[in-house]
């Protein structure tokens, strides 16, 4: 934390600029030094006591770069903000310092009919940015169950897939990223542009290394979204009409499993709990039809909502918004993050055996790499960090790829590998290791 002397040195510095908003009070700063960490019980305890000691909020790229250049001249971490809806704690500081919000940069800067493909500032929200391309006949590729409240910048920076991951993959797979406009922490601060190639390392690294101003994306053409929910007594019935679903000539953009339990705790307005598992799909119209006919091969029950609502709908059922209901009913559960080994449903079946009513499963479908897989999302009761290794360590050596939610490196919650280019565009963009202290392993 700065001593109260250098931190009026800091304000004098930074104030009497139109373009920059200052918020001091202790009230903005602790709401603005927090994401939703608390989904996990080891980072809220890691975390409680981090915070900020200023926020700024810059209205131009110019203030956004003069509070690069006083953060460099007097070396204080500097840590970025989206909207705050990660789970990981992406954005809080843990060294003090300056947290920026850059939720007043939402233009979106150019948008061709030709490609689809769209430029936008760092702290448009999705949700805006989604419409604006619906009305223009395209949307976004990938998208978080937090669609609505997250922004572009946040997601790009620590999200790394959702909604879409079914046919699109994931955010860091070529061709989604087309391009950075970013600030960087030398002296002085410049204002650069990379290409897609050199974007990729400042992808998912928390804005350890680089300060994502604009960016350049792919879109796709938008499609009326039909939402079906497809009820399944066996687990095992579930599971492979979850993959029988996936691989079928069908356009989906959401391919949720639910386990009973689950179900009967959703909201009200997700439909009449039926004590079944049940699968949600978010489908194009010309494929509703198939989905009917297969789920009623295995004898499931078939529901089509209709088109997808404009307020809540079944991507506020998916993802992380899953986690999110079950705490709204006991906070006492958590959740983990995996890709699993195929056959997935030896692992799914296994599991369950062991760990009973604690571990309830979550899946969505995804694409890795061009194949079919299934992530794991699963609820977790909490009972302890012994505990929570345990299930950890059982997934591992079952074969599956964990990507811990209950850490705060880009490392460890990833594939567990430092990411050379990540760390080399630090160095870069980033030499005297300011932005996001502690966040990116291979630099500490």
């Amino acid at each position: 934390m700065l001593n109260k002397s250098f931190l009026n040195d800091l304000l004098n510095e930074i104030k009497g600029f139109n373009d920059l908003a200052i918020l001091s009070r202790p009230s903005e700063i602790n709401r603005y030094s927090r994401d939703f960490y608390d989904y996990s019980p080891v980072l809220k305890n890691q975390l409680s006591g981090c915070c900020a000691d200023l926020v700024v909020k810059p209205l131009s790229i110019q203030a956004v770069i003069r509070v690069a250049n006083v953060c460099t001249k007097y070396q204080i971490p500097l840590t970025l903000r989206g909207a705050g809806t990660g789970n990981y704690g992406q954005c809080v500081p843990l060294k003090g310092g300056v947290v920026m919000l850059m939720t007043s940069l939402t233009k979106i800067r150019n948008f061709d009919l030709n490609t689809g493909e769209v430029t936008v500032e760092a702290g448009c929200l999705l949700g805006d940015l989604n419409t604006y391309l619906i009305k223009n006949g395209r949307q976004l590729r990938l998208l978080p169950s937090t669609w609505r409240t997250a922004s572009i910048g946040g997601f790009i920076a620590g999200g790394s897939g959702g909604i879409g991951s079914v046919r699109w993959g994931f955010l860091r797979d070529p061709g989604h990223l087309l391009g950075l406009e970013i600030v960087t922490l030398e002296s002085p601060s410049r204002t650069i542009t990379l290409n897609a190639t050199s974007a990729e390392a400042l992808n998912h690294a928390y804005g350890t290394n680089g300060i994502i101003t604009a960016l350049r994306l792919s879109t796709c053409p938008a499609v009326d979204w039909q939402e079906v929910a497809i009820d399944c007594e066996s687990l095992f019935d579930s599971i492979k009409l979850f993959e029988t679903f996936t691989r079928a000539a069908v356009d989906l953009f959401l391919c949720s499993f639910l386990e009973r339990t689950i179900v009967q705790f959703l909201p009200s307005w997700s439909g009449e709990p039926k004590g079944k598992n049940r699968l949600l799909l978010l489908v194009a119209p010309d494929g509703v039809c198939t989905v009917e006919r297969l789920a009623k091969a295995y004898g499931a029950d078939f529901n089509h909502l209709g088109s997808e609502k404009a307020g809540n709908g079944f991507r506020e059922l998916s993802w992380n918004h899953t986690t999110l209901h079950m705490r709204a009913i006991n906070p006492d559960w958590t959740y983990l993050q995996m890709l699993l080994p195929q056959p997935e449903i030896k692992i799914i079946q296994n599991l369950k055996s062991k760990w009973g009513d604690t571990l309830l499963w979550h899946l969505e479908a995804v694409r890795q790499q061009g194949v079919q897989r299934i992530a794991a999302l699963p609820l977790v009761l909490w009972k302890g960090n012994d505990y929570l290794e345990e299930l950890i360590l059982d997934c591992k050596n079952a074969g599956a790829i964990i990507f811990n939610p209950h850490v705060i490196t880009v490392e460890d919650g990833g594939l567990g590998v430092i990411d050379s280019d990540q760390v080399s565009a630090k160095k870069k963009y980033d030499p005297k290791a300011l932005l996001n202290p502690g966040k990116l392993k291979g630099s500490l």
